[in-house]
């Protein structure tokens, strides 16, 4: 039943949000307050229903250390899209025609943030953390990885490789990022960043949502395999290549600091991820 309210608050902010941003398509001002307006509200209403479900405090969204786990996590974002546009570039696949668009660069700025905040509070704060405390780490980050590809299929663009490609590069690193930190602030940053630095910074498609128009003016040729195809960046090799990685990095961090949940505490009654237990303090100080 927690899971339903949980995944119903945070639906429905997400709803509201996507639905005004969609009715001032085409004012990048407004689009951006939207998007910005509709990220700093969704962890509020899920902090709120975390408390009022769990009768415990939401620490995963704790506002102590958000700043620095908001940077950590864009940091990563930025490194990992820079290296995938830099290989695709060193093919000849990418190229910059020019300047695009600084008004568009900030509505996409607004959009990504929303649509980063409210994923993450969906797919890894309601969904993977729950269904962890049931099935374990490794079960919960397979089946909520598939459901995250899956949500894409949805999108104008998208292929079903694409959605394979979605699921194994960002909904693994993705969950695999919350488990090794306990703490959705760095998932989300990481995932913000990638998405901005896509359409915002360089205009690349994200997810066959079609093009951006971003601060370069871009052009992408070559093998699908090498730029995505129509769906982006994120169909690449080369992003499949960098997510799994950063997962086999970010689970190795989990199991480091004791953060791996093995299917078999159910019997013993834990049935809590480890940010609903005293012990996630520690850990999100790491």
């Amino acid at each position: 039943m927690r899971l339903v309210k949980q995944l119903v608050a945070v639906a429905a902010v997400a709803f509201v949000g996507g639905q005004a941003a969609a009715a001032v398509k085409g004012n990048d001002l407004l689009t951006f307050v939207l998007g910005m307006a509709t990220a700093v509200l969704t962890p509020i209403v899920y902090a709120w229903v975390v408390r009022r479900t769990e009768h415990r405090a939401p620490v995963e969204v704790a506002r102590t250390g958000a700043p620095a786990a908001l940077g950590r996590g864009m940091l990563i974002g930025l490194a990992m899209f820079g290296a995938v546009i830099a290989n695709i570039a060193f093919l000849g696949d990418y190229r910059i025609d020019g300047f695009g668009s600084v008004p568009g660069a900030v509505g996409l700025f607004g959009f990504m943030a929303a649509a980063a905040v409210t994923e993450e509070l969906l797919f890894r704060g309601v969904l993977f953390r729950i269904i962890e405390g049931r099935i374990g780490t490794w079960a919960a980050l397979v089946l909520t990885a598939a459901l995250f590809g899956l949500s894409h299929l949805t999108n104008a663009d998208a292929t079903l490789w694409g959605a394979i490609a979605i699921a194994v590069e960002a909904g693994s690193m993705l969950a695999a990022a919350y488990a090794a930190t306990r703490n959705l602030w760095v998932p989300i940053g990481l995932h913000f960043a990638w998405n901005f630095a896509e359409s915002g910074i360089f205009g690349t498609e994200v997810s066959g949502n079609g093009s951006n128009k971003g601060l370069l003016d871009s052009t992408m040729s070559g093998s699908s395999l090498i730029t995505g195809g129509k769906f982006g960046p994120e169909a690449s090799l080369y992003t499949v290549a960098a997510g799994l990685a950063l997962t086999v990095a970010f689970m190795w961090l989990a199991r480091r600091r004791g953060n791996v949940i093995p299917a078999r505490r159910r019997a013993a009654g834990a049935s809590q991820s480890p940010a609903a237990r005293p012990a996630a303090t520690a850990t999100l100080s790491r």
